[in-house]
């Protein structure tokens, strides 16, 4: 249970009174951070028309990553694949596979990571491409493919590369889709908990080994909001809090200092709702810390780890890194 793999989800989130440059010089701080820390990978996600998230050119931020970090994994959790042709994907990452061997991972989501007019944008309209998603996953599988040397489309450089493939989800449509995939699930209960139990079923009963993956590997990505003492992390957590009720109130505002009491106080709605999206939620010191994810990982038979930290001080963010590593680790 201890050894259990570690690694980290950050979007390059723009604090209060901080510029999209600095969201990225502490983006690569966390990646460096963690990287000495032991844990293998981190990913950023594919974001659009939201000011305060500045990962929406996902493929470059990944190149940026590992051009400032050595031997960790970097990849994407994930990119959404029906905003894209597939094999524009495959010439991209098949270029960061060339450029840093064996470090590059390529998580693939359904959802448009937007709304509803930038998603017309991005897919010109066409919302016939989520329906294509499992067809899409598979052309990316053959553009990386040394089979695909006879084809009259190929993908260079990403022909005969081995860029692992992950399937990110939210629901138990993916789930089904990685066991029968036989590729490795990431389930994003960051944000969409609700479904997680289930999903972690539904993908260990139905796995169905394949050339990539011979037994389910089985991702989760969580909030960790961890420090010295308890009172600390519930302090540095209203961060977060007050972060999700923006969402939820369609009133975003950049990572801000953490308050005495979330914003939302009082309003019970708001209050249900916000505690409901941050239910896989783990805050505390590194005892807490060690207590509530031991049981929570050996439940859902969870083979990695996936944290992601909204704390505003940037110190303090990389503190959380390492209690966490040291929770599960000591």
């Amino acid at each position: 249970m201890r050894n259990i793999a570690l690694s980290a989800l950050d979007l390059a989130p723009i604090k209060k009174g901080c510029t999209t440059s600095e969201a990225y010089n502490r983006t690569i701080k966390i990646a460096q951070h963690i990287e000495q820390l032991g844990y293998k990978r981190i990913w950023v996600a594919e974001h659009h028309n939201m000011e305060y998230i500045a990962s929406s050119a996902t493929s470059l931020v990944i190149q940026h990553i590992a051009a400032n970090t050595k031997t960790i994994r970097v990849g994407s959790g994930g990119i959404m694949l029906p905003n894209h042709a597939p094999l524009v994907i495959a010439e991209q990452f098949g270029t960061l596979e060339t450029l840093y061997p064996n470090r590059i991972d390529l998580g693939l989501g359904r959802a448009p990571g937007t709304d509803q007019e930038t998603a017309m944008a991005l897919r010109r309209n066409n919302f016939n491409t989520a329906y294509q998603f499992p067809q899409d996953v598979a052309a990316l599988q053959q553009y990386f493919s040394d089979s695909n040397v006879d084809s009259k489309v190929r993908a260079f450089p990403a022909e005969g590369l081995n860029v692992p493939l992950y399937i990110l989800g939210s629901s138990t449509d993916s789930a089904y889709l990685a066991a029968s995939l036989g590729l490795p699930y990431a389930f994003a209960a960051h944000f969409a908990p609700a479904q997680l139990a289930q999903a972690s079923a539904i993908y260990h009963q139905n796995f169905k080994p394949s050339a990539s993956l011979s037994a389910p590997y089985f991702i989760v990505c969580v909030n960790v909001i961890a420090a010295k003492t308890l009172e600390e992390a519930e302090l540095q957590s209203t961060s977060v809090k007050n972060l999700f009720a923006g969402i939820l109130t369609n009133t975003r505002a950049p990572l801000s200092p953490p308050t005495f009491e979330v914003i939302y106080k009082g309003i019970p709605s708001i209050e249900q709702a916000a505690n409901n999206m941050l239910s896989c939620s783990f805050i505390g010191d590194k005892e807490t810390i060690r207590k509530e994810l031991e049981p929570f990982i050996e439940k859902l038979q969870i083979d990695e780890l996936m944290a992601i930290s909204y704390i505003y001080d940037d110190q303090k963010c990389l503190d959380s890194f390492r209690i966490l590593k040291e929770a599960l680790t000591d």
